[in-house]
């Protein structure tokens, strides 16, 4: 059974690239876009230049944690595309967390 609160489509991805807007921050870049719809779908992505596939997973579990922490604190009805930075290998969660919430904050995005 697939979670549909997830991104996946390419032309969604391409929709969030080419018509959204984008923040970045010290460990990650935030892309989002309205998606008029009642849920928020989220998608978090390490490339290769972070480092291997145990650096990048780690990253995405960084993200991912921080987003669910979080995720009550967010308006409904984003897309949003989460991509980790080089710079976030061996960062603590509490580094990260910070950045992703500040991210989020320069965004307009975060409820206080």
């Amino acid at each position: 059974m697939l979670k549909n609160n997830v991104l996946r489509k390419d032309a969604d991805f391409d929709n969030v690239y080419k018509r959204g807007r984008s923040v970045g921050e010290r460990y990650v870049v935030v892309f989002y876009i309205k998606n008029h719809r009642d849920i928020n779908r989220t998608c978090f992505l390490a490339s290769k230049k972070v480092g291997n596939s145990v650096r990048r997973n780690r990253a995405r579990r960084l993200m991912r944690e921080s987003y669910r922490l979080m995720k009550d604190r967010l308006p409904i009805g984003y897309d949003i595309i989460i991509i980790a930075r080089n710079t976030i290998t061996g960062r603590t969660f509490f580094e990260v967390d910070k950045s992703i919430k500040r991210a989020f904050s320069k965004a307009g995005l975060l409820k206080d």
